[in-house]
């Protein structure tokens, strides 16, 4: 049982760091640039308010990270 939490809080670490440097170096990689501003994100802007809601960049990324995790537990 402590081996499998040793490897949950690996797993979870590198997602961190992963996740960390995407953020980081999101501007000089050309298709992270997009994200957030995909076509079908909503992107509402009034004169005292802005309301963005990135939906698609969302389902995007939650088949990339269910693919990820999928592979990972084939793999196990």
């Amino acid at each position: 049982m402590n081996g499998s939490i040793g490897k949950s809080l690996i797993v979870i670490g590198a997602v961190i760091l992963i996740v960390g440097l995407v953020l980081v170096f999101r501007d000089s990689v050309p298709f992270l640039r997009h994200l957030g501003r995909l076509p079908g994100d909503i992107a509402i802007q009034r004169k005292n308010f802005t309301f963005h809601f990135p939906i698609v960049t969302s389902i995007i990324l939650s088949i990339i990270i269910s693919l990820i995790l999928y592979l990972i537990s084939r793999f196990r």
